[in-house]
């Protein structure tokens, strides 16, 4: 079975998964797996996501532009 190692988890998450963890009867480890299942792994249909509507075209030019931008 795959796993997973959290590195530098901060002392507050982690006494906050402890916590929930013991008020719902389970182990760290299946409190973790729950909260991934129920987080952002349940992505939004496309059919819901509204297309951009912008005041620009996206050309080639553009996109590089903006790629290199978000290098810096």
């Amino acid at each position: 079975m795959p796993s997973l190692v959290i590195k530098n988890l901060p002392p507050e998450i982690h006494r906050r998964l402890k916590v929930e963890a013991i008020r719902n009867h389970r182990s760290m480890t299946k409190q973790a797996i729950e909260i991934l299942d129920r987080g952002s792994f349940h992505p939004t249909p496309v059919s819901k996501v509204k297309p951009f509507k912008g005041r620009f075209i996206l050309t080639e030019d553009f996109v590089n532009s903006a790629k290199r931008e978000g290098l810096k």
